[in-house]
């Protein structure tokens, strides 16, 4: 194995919503999930190379900027297909990757183009090394190579993967195959229980300008004689075949949607890549919504992407809805119902089968979130089946929600805030459970249940006047981002020390939790108190003087957009998309629709290379800092371009770049 640490960035993914592959701008693929997209990842190492007679004494790997190696990438436009184009001065063969999976297939395709761009014959082979550690594990895998097949095997546990070509193969290797890939001789050997192999293909005397065609397939299947039946499939059909219906499927699914608007190109663009990463972000078969393909599969910076949280998935099926991709929305909440606890409760993230997933405690926005996402859905809809079928849930979380209120305060008891970083009685939390509460109620008038739905407004109207009467902070004209805010036992004394408002409070075992009454942080998640949740009315003058107060405190001042919160440690404290998109959601709201272009500009100006969405912008570069992409700043981007249509803000007819 070559060893190279994966990157935490990437650059562009590829899929059909049951595989999902994460790529780099070289078209080296890094990781690779089926049949769900955000576990398990299958990928150790999977490179690409050329040992080419007379210019290579070993073999060059193309999918890499060694050797001179230069690459031209981008999707093929509307699509989800990646295309890179490598060529390198130091050998005559330049080299065309697509990458795409074939839709509704088990069929994924890495389709290679070899162009002799020299003046003379040439020789030589192709080498590809795949290393499966399926279940991100090193132990219990087979490799072997099937002759009757033609083909690689990676076996592990229920997850079988047959890699092979329409081209019969010249060489292969099962087992130890790094060292003898990159010498470009592979030794035949058939089976090994080790994770990794290789195959080769020989081309002799390729004249100038000819072009080799090798499409090699990735097949998968849950025995040995599913992936082998799926890679029949496969080779039934030219590689064209496969494209050709990828590509129109693409083309049928943006068709399908709201069209693009007639703004910009840049806008339009980047409408178009966000339904289509979003698409793939949507686990075809639980219909979860994960937050991000996962990098960081160590922890070693963060806790994780490649999960489904209530609370992105309320934002993200709200703009699935807005642009009329609402099945993906139904299926998204069908599996809410699996993921709930008995008590009524939806815990702070989910795996794809509903199982509860790696967890700081109780976030409390997160059910609340599915409650309003809910009504939001049906709002859209008006599916009355969809009610029916979500009506006991909904029940059951309006009445945790209810137990959960503090009698003190009328807020939510203190849980997990949306950025899962500290315990209190939180403002947006509140906010969210008021949304959930205002949705239940609904759905209760909507089934002429006239009591629940008097007892859950009354309780959302309680937290309402709490909001406005006990989170006003008037030394800086801003919401408290929390009261009753737990902190070390040192912060608590120092505080106290300096007369500020604390309480502690003792659990059943005897143990402390220490508290400081308000939080005065500004926290661009205060605006949810308007936006989306309603609590307040965009214009009343607490949210006003709370939105001049954050977008002064929080506009990064070398490279513009709008932080998280004051002084936030979490990857350097960098600009969000998603936050500043907030922001512009509430400017288009209050119809500031100049100051909502500048942050919807921002946004398209910091989209990568490759036109998809990260989660933060370095604060000094302005280049990508974490997480591509980031489903939940898709997501706010296609919500911000809906709201300024809705008011009249894009141009309807002719598209003029800005």
């Amino acid at each position: 194995m070559t060893q190279d640490k994966k990157p935490y960035l990437i650059d562009a993914i590829a899929g059909n919503s049951r595989f999902l592959a994460s790529l780099g701008r070289t078209g080296r693929l890094f990781r690779l999930w089926w049949p769900h997209i955000d576990y398990p990842q299958h990928v150790d190492e999977i490179r690409s190379g050329l040992f080419v007679d007379g210019h290579t004494t070993a073999t060059t790997w193309f999918d890499s900027e060694q050797d001179g190696w230069r690459h031209e990438a981008g999707y093929v436009p509307r699509t989800n297909v990646f295309r890179v184009e490598a060529v390198s001065s130091h050998v005559p063969v330049s080299v065309e990757t697509l990458d795409y999976a074939v839709p509704s297939e088990d069929i994924y395709v890495r389709s290679y183009r070899f162009t002799n761009r020299g003046s003379e014959a040439v020789s030589f082979r192709f080498l590809y090394y795949s290393s499966f550690r399926s279940m991100e594990t090193s132990y219990y895998h087979t490799t072997s190579f099937e002759e009757s097949n033609d083909a690689l095997v990676h076996l592990r546990h229920e997850y079988i993967f047959s890699v092979s070509s329409s081209n019969v193969c010249a060489g292969y290797q099962a087992g130890s195959a790094w060292s003898d890939a990159q010498d470009g001789e592979l030794d035949g050997n058939v089976i090994d229980m080790t994770p990794d192999g290789a195959l080769s293909w020989r081309f002799d005397d390729v004249q100038p300008g000819a072009v080799i065609d090798v499409p090699v397939y990735i097949a998968a299947g849950s025995t040995r004689q599913e992936a082998y039946d799926t890679l029949a499939k496969a080779k039934s059909q030219p590689e064209a075949h496969w494209r050709e219906l990828t590509i129109s499927y693409w083309h049928g699914f943006l068709a399908a949607a709201v069209p693009a608007p007639a703004a910009s190109e840049s806008v339009r663009e980047l409408y178009e890549r966000s339904l289509l990463a979003m698409k793939l972000m949507s686990d075809e078969r639980s219909g979860s919504v994960v937050a991000a393909p996962e990098f960081d599969e160590g922890f070693t910076r963060c806790g994780g992407y490649a999960y489904c949280w209530g609370r992105d998935a309320a934002f993200i099926t709200t703009a699935l809805d807005r642009v009329g991709l609402q099945e993906l929305s139904t299926r998204f909440y069908d599996w809410t119902l699996t993921a709930q606890d008995p008590d009524g409760s939806w815990q702070q993230r989910h795996y794809h089968d509903g199982r509860l997933a790696p967890s700081w405690g109780l976030q409390i926005d997160e059910g609340a979130s599915i409650l309003w996402g809910m009504w939001q859905h049906y709002a859209h809809t008006r599916d009355a089946a969809f009610a029916d079928r979500v009506w006991p849930a909904v029940a059951k979380g309006a009445d945790f929600l209810i137990g959960y209120l503090d009698a003190e305060t009328g807020l939510p008891l203190p849980s997990r805030d949306l950025w899962e970083e500290r315990s209190a009685e939180h403002t947006y939390s509140a906010a969210a459970v008021y949304g959930g509460l205002t949705a239940a109620a609904s759905f209760a008038r909507l089934r002429g249940d006239k009591a629940l739905a008097a007892g859950w407004s009354r309780a959302a109207d309680t937290i309402a006047r709490s909001i406005r009467e006990r989170c006003w902070n008037e030394e800086r004209g801003a919401l408290y981002r929390a009261l009753k805010l737990g902190v070390p036992e040192g912060v608590y004394r120092e505080a106290a020390a300096q007369g500020q408002p604390v309480s502690t409070s003792v659990n059943a075992k005897g143990y402390v939790t220490y508290a400081l009454e308000f939080d005065p942080v500004l926290d661009i998640s205060l605006l949810g108190v308007s936006v989306p949740f309603g609590v307040l009315p965009v214009d009343d003058p607490i949210m006003i003087s709370t939105a001049e107060a954050v977008e002064q405190a929080l506009t990064a001042p070398v490279v513009g957009g709008i932080k998280r919160y004051e002084n936030d440690p979490y990857i350097g404290g960098n600009p969000w998309i998603l936050t500043t998109l907030w922001l512009c959601h509430y400017r288009i709201a209050r119809g500031q629709y100049d100051e909502a272009w500048r942050h919807l500009q921002w946004a398209v100006e910091h989209r990568t290379a490759m036109g998809l969405l990260p989660e933060q912008v370095d604060q000094l570069t302005g280049e990508t800092a974490w997480v591509v992409p980031l489903t939940w700043s898709h997501a706010m981007y296609i919500l911000a371009v809906q709201m300024l249509v809705e008011h009249g803000q894009i141009p309807a007819t002719q598209a003029t770049e800005s």
